[in-house]
């Protein structure tokens, strides 16, 4: 399993469109990508457990996979955070 911390930069947090462009690049991978925030945790290739968050500005929260790919799925996860989030 390998995983990544990130800060939401976004003003508005997330919301419908990028949560469904994340649930998307989630899709693309066989690894199991989850979000935790706290004690809450989301699948991301759910568009309604990623809502579910409630994910804000300033929210930190830490994005795991766990699978064949990955390493490339998580970069992939860390680029898509840091260009739309």
């Amino acid at each position: 399993m390998k995983q990544f911390d990130y800060e939401i930069t976004d003003p508005v947090g997330i919301h419908a469109r990028p949560a469904g462009l994340l649930v998307q690049e989630a899709r693309r991978y066989q690894s199991r990508i989850l979000l935790h925030k706290g004690d809450h945790t989301a699948d991301a290739t759910r568009m309604m457990s990623v809502m579910g968050l409630g994910l804000r500005h300033g929210d930190r929260l830490t994005v795991t996979a766990e699978g064949p790919d990955e390493a490339e799925a998580l970069q992939a996860m860390q680029a898509f955070f840091r260009a739309h989030l």
